[in-house]
């Protein structure tokens, strides 16, 4: 199960349990609304509560990356996991946008809320 808000340029997702396809769809849907936002997002993605997430999420996932990953500008992902802080690395590689792993959930919004440099 996810949630999702958003503030001004923001987008905060929080994943609570399995991270599933369907769940990855639902954030799809919301970022790529037609005129939402106009030019690059923050994200902050909350997995500090992620139990797991299924093979189908990952792929749609890389796909997607492919897809938008000049979309975004900051990525910040708050995690506990060294797997998830490793798997957020690999996802450097198609994104073009400044992807940072925190342990602070608080650390984390300040970076990706703060003025780009």
């Amino acid at each position: 199960m996810i949630t999702i808000d958003h503030n001004q340029r923001c987008v905060t997702v929080a994943v609570m349990g399995e991270f599933t396809l369907e769940d990855f769809r639902e954030l799809e849907e919301y970022v790529l609304a037609e005129g939402r936002f106009d030019g690059q997002l923050n994200l902050l993605f909350d997995l500090t509560e992620m139990a797991g997430f299924t093979v189908d999420m990952a792929w749609e996932e890389i796909k997607f990356s492919r897809t938008h990953g000049g979309d975004f500008s900051r990525i910040a992902v708050v995690t506990d996991s060294q797997w998830v802080a490793w798997s957020a690395w690999l996802e450097q590689l198609f994104v073009s946008a400044d992807l940072r792993v925190f342990a602070n959930a608080v650390e984390a919004r300040d970076w990706v809320t703060a003025e780009n440099d």
